[in-house]
């Protein structure tokens, strides 16, 4: 009833069943569930009927109250490593496959976080709390408008019910939606309980599903080179995720294994947070006290969880040591030059700079992080110079820019600035660009909004009041990142102070 005429409902993953997943119905709210936001492009875009997700029936679905209709819902069994600790069992804890949509040959599965407990929460209420669930439903749109690989966000319902974290919260339900949410830690559960035969079968599923470029063929050693294929594209697009995420300042939190996506996605927002005032060591979830998941040890961490990847798929890859090694050495390589194109990208450098360009990045952020400069709003601010300009004109077009990050009262700020600008026009000049096609290619690069905490925080504040206009003027700001004209100006200034006294933890 919810499909359009171009879309299905499939039973695709579903038909899997055993051990891969378990079927389980969503726990009803006791008080009724309302819708409080509804992504009607996204809908529209996977083949569903908006205006029948928003009548009583389609609330009632998505806020788990009511089946799919013609769909069991069912969770899925994972392990994984979490802050570099090995947990033999894990899974949907919280999450279920609500429904499987096909339009053409686009597939995508819908997932309710929060809908209530699976054989799998670990004695946990299955719930997920009003607070954590408006981060996760902006999130996931905010990084999708900045081109960022990530699952998206269809719904977001919320009830009275009360949920006990900390303190006593209310519930709300996410309806995420993906090609897929297997993580890396379902590869690690069902090699660490020995099922190696279930194992190539659910590979051998997904890799047929999503990457219909892979040949697996019809004997062991053609399935092996598939399987070395696939996981070189698994470590391709982790490589790139990461250096987007880098290059716009965001820190997911918890870069568990379990947390990571086969496909190369963003998945499951938890503590993240876009870096306001620059530390390369930025430490986003108050429940990492080592820093293991810091701005400055995503690449590494991401690597590290590719390693333990590999390490769960090598039973079906005998003799493959070496092979096994070479690919996840190219992790290295891969991320550095997307980290590189997209910086020279936000530098205004002409192509092909080489270890000029990468010196000027590093230098870059050296200033950056020594002087804490906002990370959005230095690089917004960039599309005031001029490669052609001295540095003093430089200087003084930068002052007039609404995004300008310095301090002029800090002489050592100032200084370097300067310098700053002199070894950026070294490279940057060596290409003159008409200035209005410069500062227009500067602002496709370099966001205007990004979903800083404390916005998130004011729209949670009044959300938990009941009044939800700030979570709908976030969403609408979020949807066109790079357009500063369309922003309010509280979106695109400089941070409260009280901003940086926020603490956010895995708890939700």
């Amino acid at each position: 009833m919810f499909h359009n005429h171009d879309s299905i409902l499939v039973q695709e993953y579903a038909s899997l069943g055993a051990p891969y997943l378990a079927e389980v119905p969503a726990t009803p709210l006791r008080t009724e569930p309302a819708l409080l936001h509804l992504n009607t492009q996204l809908a529209a875009d996977i083949g569903l009927n908006a205006d029948e997700l928003a009548s009583k029936p389609g609330i009632d679905v998505l806020g788990g109250n009511a089946p799919w209709p013609g769909y069991a819902s069912r969770a899925s069994v994972y392990c994984g490593h979490q802050f570099g600790v090995f947990v033999p069992q894990l899974g949907d804890g919280r999450a279920l496959l609500l429904a499987e949509v096909r339009k053409g040959k686009q597939y995508r599965q819908l997932q309710l976080k929060g809908a209530g407990p699976t054989p799998y929460s670990r004695h946990a209420d299955g719930r997920a709390v009003l607070r954590s669930s408006i981060r996760e439903y902006l999130a996931s749109e905010a990084m999708h408008a900045l081109g960022i690989p990530t699952t998206r966000a269809l719904s977001l319902t919320a009830s009275a019910d009360p949920v006990f974290r900390e303190t006593t919260e209310t519930a709300a339900v996410v309806c995420r939606v993906s090609e897929s949410f297997l993580r890396f830690g379902h590869a690690e559960f069902f090699c660490y309980t020995n099922q190696l035969e279930a194992l190539r079968n659910l590979l051998t599923w997904h890799i047929e599903q999503h990457h219909p470029e892979i040949d697996l063929g019809n004997t062991d050693a053609s399935f092996h080179q598939g399987l070395l294929q696939w996981l070189g594209t698994v470590i391709e697009r982790t490589a790139q995720m990461v250096a987007q995420w880098q290059a716009v300042g965001f820190c997911h939190g918890v870069m568990n294994t379990d947390n990571m996506s086969l496909l190369g996605l963003t998945i499951d927002y938890g503590p993240y947070g876009f870096v306001d005032g620059f530390d390369i060591d930025h430490i986003c979830n108050h429940s990492d006290h080592q820093g293991r998941y810091s701005y400055r040890n995503q690449p590494r961490i991401a690597h590290w969880n590719l390693y333990a990847l590999a390490q769960a798929i090598s039973p079906l890859l005998p003799d493959s040591k070496e092979t096994l090694q070479n690919l996840l050495d190219n992790f290295a390589d891969i991320f550095q030059t997307r980290h590189s194109a997209l910086f020279a990208n936000k530098l205004g450098l002409p192509s092909e700079q080489g270890e000029a360009a990468n010196t000027l990045i590093e230098n870059t952020l050296k200033f950056m992080h020594e002087h804490t400069l906002d990370f959005t709003r230095f690089f917004r601010s960039l599309s005031a110079l001029n490669p052609t300009a001295s540095v003093a004109g430089n200087f003084a077009a930068w002052q007039q820019s609404p995004f300008f990050p310095l301090a002029l009262g800090d002489e050592a700020q100032v200084n370097n600035a300067q310098t700053w600008i002199e070894q950026w026009l070294a490279l940057a000049g060596q290409t003159p660009v008409e200035p209005g096609v410069w500062r227009t290619r500067l602002d496709r690069s370099n966001p205007a909004f990004v979903l800083r905490n404390h916005l998130l925080q004011n729209s949670i504040e009044q959300a938990q009041k009941g009044d939800f206009a700030e979570v709908n003027r976030l969403y609408k700001a979020l949807s066109d990142p790079y357009t500063a004209e369309k922003l309010a100006p509280e979106y695109t200034s400089e941070p409260p102070d009280w901003a940086k006294t926020l603490v956010l933890s895995c708890s939700s």
